[in-house]
């Protein structure tokens, strides 16, 4: 045994990679808070969308048959117009032979403005009463409405019957339709229609306590006298028909800019205009029949702009900023949803593309390294190098080294200790195993340790593997037989996990046999693997130096040198057969920071090797098939993945419950079908797939979050150095598979 001990019996500080881990999680903390707000902005996007689309918080409910009798006679049997003033409430009538051209359920970015066309081609006034979640969603249509003179009322924010709403929903939908209209035009209003409302006689001991409560906060209510009932579309000659007062009275009448095909309104409009002029009608608002009812003060302008908005107030102070900001949120989340569909979209076919091209893929790559007549040339018999990078590995290291010494291959076993303060190298030399050697040298990092291992290996082939995993007796051989090919530079092994008892542990075992191994399959036949496990992975050593050795540069130098051997020329593969357990992380922390290196690292690795996008050769073929499929299936597919599982929850609590439920279970059938035959071909047992579907409601959400943690640090020019996991020792000698 070779021991070199530069710093053998110092005590020392912490060492520097300790103290950049402490600064580094110090750091990190805010990327996380930040990652967590994006994903809380995506919910809250899509909830007021939903919100303004009535799914979120809507009532279809419409009272019927309901008894007047706490109903006054003479509100029952008066004009369509109920006003409070002094408490008191009073109704109005609309003049004979007079108009007041009512619309409900707009704006719609369709209908409306033709009806504004309209108008305006005959110069006819009209109130519109609003939903608030279209005026939020169109405020320009409303901006234009008040420019022409028209009046607007409150039709509430969702179109809900307010009788069975709480005192609470029913202040929410006045006040947050006021809003949108202090957003939309800057004004506010006096006027307000119930939706499903028509006369005033079909008020009931329910609703008349709604418009009680209104008139006392300072409301009109404003009821039908003639229903065109366009919504019907009945036809042009029917809506005009009906909406014709009888014996010339004058009349409330109700048409819809809104709220469904509205061809038939626009066409029967100018007629009723036209009829109604020719028998000597005139048009007016609300406002107007008020104003002719009531007296106005003396001096009052009586010019058709003020006359007609008479029921407007402007809007000043906070309620102006917070209706410009609801609108601004409105116009965010109209651009977003739209977007974020199209991106679930494009998520859902990638991903069933993925496992498509992975089924099918791994099915000719098992097919054909498992062929009598496969071989890869002469079978390789000669000694190769073992690296073991060590850190503070004492739980793990007589493990390690214990499997390595049952080996059926002949091998040299080198640990590069680095800088460990628990005794790591003591416990690997007073195994007394002939046939390892130990270098120590000062903390330096994995890079370090593995190019120093490389320096002093003895033979052309170097296998690099973890301190914490153990390698079955057969599996260097296995390993290095693909290097008879000399085109093969690097060789993949298949890393297990050995800690699979516990729930998290058996998250990551699916994981590694399908997320991992799968994709090694597809992506030895494309010629493209992006990444060599640090647990089990076998290299020529003379293509490791040419490429300049294991690299600093990222954080997962295990993808940076495996793009760096393909860009050299070096073909690259997976040998499923050399199988190494290793002990995966026991805690959902230790878990975070480890797949937030990779990750990370694997960000750093891809922007670093960019150039190869547009390089000939090899490095071009990398560049051109395999980093749009690492970028896409590792990156981009992940980070929108969320948008599946955030739309299919909103859709089962707000939209379709049993549909949603079917699509979710659907899609965990396909990724069932896919970890099974990746199960299949590893010889695993089934058993664990029973963790599966609680993995895609817990262990798969995690995941998500630490790359959009990943992609934030990415984009904020974060740092971050490497960071040991601590162990537990408890993946002994190789179990059998499952």
């Amino acid at each position: 045994m070779t021991t070199t001990t530069p710093s053998r019996g110092r005590r020392r500080a912490p060492s520097r990679m300790e103290r950049a881990a402490g600064k580094a999680a110090a750091l990190q903390r805010p990327r996380v808070i930040l990652a967590l707000l994006l994903l809380l902005a995506l919910v809250c996007v899509m909830l007021l969308d939903g919100y303004l689309r009535a799914e979120v918080g809507g009532d279809q409910r419409v009272r019927t048959g309901a008894s007047s009798s706490d109903v006054p006679d003479d509100i029952l049997n008066g004009g369509p117009i109920v006003t409070f003033r002094g408490g008191q409430a009073t109704t109005v009538s609309v003049p004979d032979k007079t108009i007041a051209l009512t619309f409900d359920d707009g704006p719609d970015p369709t209908w409306t403005p033709e009806v504004l066309a309209i108008l305006e081609k005959y110069d006819v006034p009209a109130t519109f009463f609003l939903v608030g979640s279209m005026v939020s969603r169109h405020p320009g249509i409303v901006a234009d409405m008040v420019e022409q003179g028209h009046e607007v009322g409150i039709h509430t924010f969702t179109h809900v019957d307010l009788s069975y709403q709480s005192d609470a929903r029913v202040r929410r939908e006045m006040e947050q339709t006021q809003l949108a209209l202090a957003g939309a035009a800057g004004i506010t209003t006096t006027l307000f229609r119930a939706p499903y409302s028509s006369r005033t006689d079909a008020i009931d001991n329910y609703s008349w306590p709604v418009y009680k409560k209104l008139g006392q906060d300072g409301y009109t209510s404003v009821f039908v006298d003639t229903d065109s009932d366009d919504w019907k579309r009945p036809g042009v000659t029917k809506i005009v028909q009906w909406a014709t007062p009888e014996k010339n009275k004058g009349a409330s009448v109700l048409f819809h800019d809104a709220g469904g095909e509205r061809s038939q309104t626009i066409a029967a409009l100018p007629k009723y205009i036209e009829k109604m002029r020719a028998k000597g009608y005139t048009f007016t608002t609300v406002s107007g029949v008020l104003a002719e009812r009531q007296q106005a003060p003396a001096g009052a302008p009586q010019h058709r702009g003020a006359r007609l908005q008479a029921a407007h107030r402007e809007a000043t102070g906070t309620i102006l900023y917070e209706g410009k900001a609801l609108v601004a949120a409105v116009a965010v989340a109209e651009a977003a949803v739209p977007t974020l569909s199209v991106g679930l979209m494009v998520v859902g076919v990638a991903v069933m593309g993925r496992f498509g091209l992975m089924l099918l893929l791994a099915r000719r790559h098992h097919r054909q390294r498992n062929r009598r007549r496969f071989s890869w040339g002469p079978t390789v018999t000669r000694p190769v190098s073992v690296i073991v990078p060590a850190y503070n590995e004492k739980e793990c290291i007589a493990n390690t080294l214990d499997s390595l010494a049952r080996s059926t291959h002949p091998i040299e076993i080198i640990v590069v200790d680095d800088g460990s303060t628990d005794g790591t190298a003591d416990i690997a030399e007073s195994l007394g195993m002939p046939n390892v050697r130990v270098i120590r040298q000062a903390n330096a990092g994995k890079p370090a340790a593995l190019n120093n291992g490389v320096r002093s290996a003895r033979y052309d082939i170097v296998v690099m593997m973890d301190g914490d995993t153990v390698f079955e007796p057969d599996t260097v051989r296995q390993l290095v037989q693909p290097f008879a090919d000399p085109e093969v530079g690097a060789v993949a092994g298949n890393a297990k996990v050995g800690n699979r008892t516990t729930v998290i542990g058996a998250w990551q075992h699916i994981e590694y046999v399908m997320g991992f191994n799968l994709d090694r399959r597809m992506y030895d036949l494309l010629r493209c693997m992006p990444t060599i496990p640090g647990a089990i992975g076998a290299f020529r050593r003379e293509a490791v130096l040419q490429v300049g050795g294991m690299s600093e540069d990222t954080l997962a130098e295990d993808t940076d040198i495996t793009i760096a051997l393909h860009r050299a020329g070096w073909r690259v593969v997976y040998q499923e057969h050399a199988r190494a357990w290793t002990e995966a992380p026991g805690s959902l922390k230790q878990l975070w920071s480890q797949r937030y290196r990779w990750s990370y690292g694997t960000m750093q690795a891809l922007w670093k090797h960019r150039k190869s996008l547009t390089d000939k050769g090899p490095s071009g073929r990398f560049g051109r098939v395999g980093m749009p499929l690492v970028v896409l299936f590792q990156i981009v597919t992940p980070v929108f993945a969320p948008l599946i599982d955030v739309f299919t929850l909103y859709a089962m609590i707000f939209v379709d419950f049993q549909a949603s439920l079917l699509a979710w279970f659907a899609v965990l059938g396909v990724q069932l079908l896919c970890a099974a035959y990746a199960f299949r071909l590893d010889r695993e047992r089934y058993r664990y797939l029973l963790m599966m579907p609680l993995q895609q409601l817990a262990y798969r959400q995690m995941m998500y979050l630490v790359l959009i943690h990943s992609c934030v640090t990415a984009l904020t020019g974060g740092r971050l150095r490497w960071q040991k996991l601590k162990r537990t020792g408890e993946v002994g000698t190789p179990a059998g598979a499952g």
